[in-house]
């Protein structure tokens, strides 16, 4: 292997781990933190999403969904998921969802 392909394969793998280093980290947010959210992720993606689990329930049964209001707005999630998660989880809408 050349000197650029090692420099290259270096930086690369810096890159990786600071990556799942900052993907480790949790933000605390409207009484939950960014780690927990990811709890629900799966039932708020893809074509035919699973319902969401107790974990993912808990989270949003302790999250304050007001505050979370502009975060969900600016996600990116088709708000009808994220009803249908809060529907399931026994949860009212939020007003931004209403």
């Amino acid at each position: 292997m050349g000197k650029n392909n090692t420099t290259i394969l270096i930086i690369a793998m810096v890159l990786t781990t600071a990556m799942i280093m900052e993907e480790a980290k949790s933000y605390p947010i409207c009484n939950t933190d960014t780690n927990d959210l990811q709890k629900c992720s799966p039932a708020v993606t893809g074509n035919s999403p699973p319902a969401p689990g107790p974990d993912c329930c808990a989270v949003v049964k302790s999250a304050d969904l007001e505050c979370l209001c502009p975060y969900l707005s600016r996600s990116g999630i088709d708000p009808s998921k994220i009803k249908s998660v809060l529907a399931s989880c026994g949860v009212g809408n939020p007003s931004c969802l209403s």
